[in-house]
């Protein structure tokens, strides 16, 4: 649903002045949206906590994080349909931290559909653009692109109570596009879709946008639609920002322990770097991981983090000569489409690791005793 048609009023095409805008000169590039230091309280629970964030025009933009981490509440004081209780939002230049959300030149589509059900699918779509005051032969023209995007061509006339749940989220998801915004808001847009068709989606929303070339702000909790859609992502826990970056500079280089866990799995070390800053003796004394030479951390308390995929398992018999090396003792295994994926005891720690099956050379079943080992490259040092 459009933020103007959730205010059912019309964009007033507020013509932006010299006293509005706030930034560097660089900033004023159509779409581009600046949180400084946003913070949002509901009586003494604090959802947001000091956000500053800067998107650039025409990126896709993911905020990711788990239920209540503050993602929708910031997604909400973007479009205008919250409040901050203190900061600034500014889009394409202009400050609008106190404009009301139908004066933002931005759409926004929900979890829920919220279609007007006495509405055909083309009525619905072109509600927005009649309040826009774009001409009937233009909305036309645009309302059979819109439906094109979302492969729901010929459904103009459908009754909007006769559409699946997966069909009336693509139609929420023309409508906001047909009146190409500045910005797209899109708060967890693709929950109650079934699998098959939110992977479809997902690739389907990318080309939309690099289509429009439009600004999206997304919000979701799924790791999968982040790291398939995003330009950059920015991982929300406990209404902070944790990380910000690009999909593979999160996964490869995360700068806190909530980031390593929550992006992809991990195996993860706690404990103090030694005096040679060449080792972590974990804090239960049961290992020490051979890390990357870090002699300016030496004392430090810290975490390292090892991907399932870097963890190298042989038999119990063979050695990989790596200097992080321990036997362990199979608990399951757990088959994800191309990989397979094991769950294993080393000194009472679980150890997840990950093959390809297509290039398994050795099959391994629940209680085999076997070695698992990773190089000193394979550890990210994450200080406290």
């Amino acid at each position: 649903m459009t933020v103007s048609e959730s205010n059912n009023t019309q964009d007033s095409g507020t013509k932006r002045t010299e006293s509005d805008r706030t930034g560097s000169e660089g900033d004023f590039k159509r779409g581009s949206v600046h949180l400084q230091n946003l913070r949002k309280e509901f009586g003494d629970l604090v959802a947001v906590d000091g956000v500053n964030l800067k998107i650039e025009s025409g990126e896709f933009l993911t905020l990711l994080g788990p239920s209540g981490c503050g993602k929708s509440t910031t997604l909400r004081m973007i479009s205008g349909l919250e409040t901050p209780t203190d900061g600034d939002v500014a889009i394409s230049g202009k400050r609008v931290t106190a404009q009301s959300a139908n004066s933002r030149d931005t759409s926004m589509v929900f979890q829920e559909w919220a279609l007007f059900p006495h509405m055909t699918v083309g009525e619905n779509i072109s509600f927005g653009l009649e309040m826009d005051g774009v001409p009937e032969d233009e909305r036309e023209t645009r309302i059979a692109d819109a439906l094109e995007m979302v492969e729901l061509s010929g459904y103009e006339d459908r009754q909007a109570t006769e559409l699946s749940g997966g069909q009336k989220q693509r139609v929420a998801m023309a409508r906001a596009v047909v009146r190409e915004p500045d910005v797209l808001l899109l708060d967890e847009p693709l929950a109650s879709l079934d699998r098959k068709l939110r992977q479809h989606m997902q690739v389907e929303l990318k080309d939309i946008q690099e289509e429009l070339g439009i600004t999206f702000i997304y919000v979701t909790h799924d790791q999968e639609e982040a790291l398939t859609m995003s330009d950059r992502i920015a991982v929300m826990n406990d209404g902070q920002i944790e990380q910000i970056g690009p999909v593979d500079e999160l996964y490869t280089s995360p700068e806190t322990q909530f980031v390593a866990t929550f992006i992809g799995e991990t195996n993860l070390f706690e404990g103090t770097i030694s005096n040679d800053g060449m080792s972590l003796q974990t804090d239960d004394g049961r290992f020490t991981v051979s890390i990357p030479h870090s002699a300016d951390d030496s004392g430090r308390s810290a975490a390292v983090s090892v991907r399932p995929e870097e963890v190298v398992l042989k038999p119990y018999d063979d050695s990989s000569g790596y200097a992080n090396e321990w036997t362990g003792t199979i608990l399951d295994t757990i088959y994800k489409g191309s990989l397979k994926l094991y769950r294993i005891d080393v000194n009472g720690k679980h150890f997840e690791v990950e093959r390809q099956i297509n290039e398994e050379t050795t099959n391994f079943a629940e209680d085999d005793e076997v070695t698992v080992s990773f190089p000193t490259e394979a550890c990210r040092i994450i200080l406290d």
